[in-house]
C-alpha cells in the first residue's frame, strides 16, 4: 500500500488546530482570525504535547521558534511564566 502521510503545512492551517479544539480558545469570538502567534500561545499554554507537535509539524521548528521568540519579546506576553521558560529552553536547544 505505498500511501504517504499527508503533510500537514499542506492540508492544514494553524487555525485549524483550534478548529478541532476549540476549548483552547474558548474566550475569543472568532478563533478562525487568530493570528499564527496568537494559535502558538494557546496551544503551549492550554494545549498538550500532541497539540504542540501538530503546530510544529504545520509550521516547521524554525519558523514555530521564530513566531514564538517574537511573541516572548514583547514588552506585553500572554504565555505563563512556566510555559515561557521552558519552550525558551526547548527552542534554544532543537531549533539552533
Amino acid at each position: 500500500m505505498g500511501g504517504s502521510i499527508p503533510r500537514y503545512n499542506q492540508y492544514m492551517s494553524t487555525q485549524d488546530i483550534i478548529k478541532k479544539k476549540p476549548y483552547l480558545a474558548w474566550y475569543v469570538k472568532d478563533p478562525g482570525r487568530l493570528t499564527d502567534e496568537s494559535v502558538l500561545e494557546h496551544v503551549l499554554n492550554y494545549g498538550n504535547w500532541d497539540d504542540v507537535k501538530t503546530y510544529i509539524k504545520i509550521k516547521g521548528l524554525s519558523k514555530t521558534a521564530q513566531i514564538f521568540e517574537n511573541g516572548a519579546r514583547k514588552s506585553r506576553t500572554n504565555y505563563l511564566p512556566e510555559v515561557e521558560r521552558y519552550f525558551t529552553r526547548y527552542f534554544q536547544k532543537y531549533a539552533s
